[in-house]
């Protein structure tokens, strides 16, 4: 069993081979990424998939992130290689949850918490805690969040 670090390394040395700077310079930063975070700390260690998959999250939402400050400072060339590289470490990642399933794990939420004693916009921690393990990695907290707050209104 190869482990998502090791299938990024692999996939880094086909990108070289192949001359295919996009993907070869973004997954090179994205190792650098997941380098950073093993080190980080008080003593080195060896992530799990599961904390690999959360620094390539947060590598894509960078990338999302600086395609939309090109795109408004007027470099679209620019804006666009982010995309790029945003969509291939999608690939990477698992697939994201409709807004129609989401809705429904955060209806049940609701109901939980509600059965739990929270009412009403205060209950917004509650439900986020039961919500959160459920959808972890399959659903942005920004989204996350506004699906909790439009149930709770």
């Amino acid at each position: 069993m190869t482990t998502l670090k090791a299938k990024l390394q692999e996939d880094l040395t086909a990108a070289i081979r192949a001359r295919d700077e996009l993907h070869s310079s973004t997954l090179r930063l994205t190792l650098s990424a997941i380098t950073k975070e093993e080190v980080a700390g008080k003593e080195a260690r060896v992530l799990s998939d599961e904390e690999v998959l959360k620094v390539i999250s947060k590598e894509a939402k960078k990338r999302r992130e600086a395609a939309d400050a090109f795109a408004k400072g007027g470099r679209p060339e620019q804006a666009a290689r982010e995309t790029a590289e945003g969509e291939f470490l999608d690939t990477y990642l698992p697939k994201q949850l409709g807004d129609d399933a989401l809705d429904a794990i955060v209806a049940q939420a609701v109901a939980e918490a509600r059965a739990a004693g929270a009412e009403g916009p205060r209950a917004m921690g509650a439900v986020m805690k039961i919500v959160g393990p459920k959808v972890a990695g399959l659903a942005e907290g920004g989204r996350i969040a506004a699906s909790v707050k439009k149930a709770l209104m």
